[in-house]
């Protein structure tokens, strides 16, 4: 039995959502549930071209493709991981490999926790912390750690000169089309889908936390006033559709957690593959 996995069946070109910037998409089948989630990065131009997250594995050759499309790899200055999930570092090597220029930017906790399964470049590295910022030549990014993640080396990215926000895993939400623009999904549903993606994919931990200290990294992240805010698995957020989604962050905490799939949906996919045809 081959492990490898399949790559996506869809495919979605780059995204332009600002001057210079570009959510690279890639989208699988949801495992059980019929929805599709976004697995997205970013590439922002300019006079030191960054990658924002390196996509997945699995959309390898289609990710490189997308990327390089856009920037030629020697140009490649920065190269940043926001934390070290398999999406989100699925072609770290092959990036740092074909960009011989660019720096990792990441944090001591990326490094300590994929350490043993990635050989960190020390001198080819440098750390940011949530608060701090960086000039990548032409413009200042901002490290903002978004209102939930689920690792604690999550940092998210603003760009001081387009508005900007990377949220990483933040917003996650299945879509029934995989090419739907949030707009046209009924807000139900879209509230639906980010409460379990909240719960079921990012952070398990909210019914924990504390209403005020909540809101108040709530309130950090809405007052960068962003002009869009994207993401690893939403669509882009724009307009009134952003200020709705603070306001459903909030809520998170207090609604009844739902809950994944279980056993007999596992004994379903089991008993679909069996009877599919060779």
């Amino acid at each position: 039995m081959a492990f490898e996995p399949k790559a996506p069946t869809i495919d979605i070109d780059p995204e332009q959502v600002a001057p210079d910037t570009f959510v690279i998409h890639s989208v699988q089948k949801a495992v059980g549930v019929p929805l599709f989630v976004q697995l997205n990065s970013l590439v922002i131009k300019g006079r030191e071209p960054i990658i924002i997250d390196t996509g997945t594995r699995a959309n390898r050759t289609k990710w490189l493709s997308d990327v390089f499309s856009l920037v030629e790899p020697e140009d490649v200055r920065w190269i940043f991981v926001s934390h070290e999930d398999s999406d989100h570092v699925g072609n770290l090597e092959q990036v740092m490999t074909a960009c011989p220029n660019a720096t990792l930017v990441c944090d001591w906790a990326v490094m300590e926790r994929f350490s043993n399964f990635f050989e960190f470049p020390v001198e080819r590295c440098r750390w940011v912390e949530h608060g701090e910022s960086f000039d990548i030549g032409d413009r200042t990014l901002r490290v903002h750690r978004p209102p939930i993640f689920d690792s604690p080396s999550t940092h998210g990215i603003f760009d001081t000169s387009t508005g900007v926000y990377w949220a990483v895993d933040a917003f996650a939400t299945g879509i029934p089309d995989a090419n739907m623009d949030l707009h046209d999904l009924n807000y139900d549903d879209w509230a639906e889908g980010m409460g379990f993606g909240a719960f079921d994919g990012v952070s398990a931990w909210l019914p924990q936390v504390d209403p005020k200290k909540f809101n108040a990294a709530i309130d950090t992240i809405a007052n960068l006033k962003a002009s869009c805010i994207t993401s690893a698995h939403s669509p882009v957020l724009r307009d009134t559709l952003i200020d709705r989604a603070f306001a459903r962050l909030r809520e998170l905490p207090f609604i009844e957690a739902p809950l994944p799939p279980g056993q007999s949906v596992l004994d379903d996919i089991i008993a679909a593959a069996a009877a599919a045809p060779e």
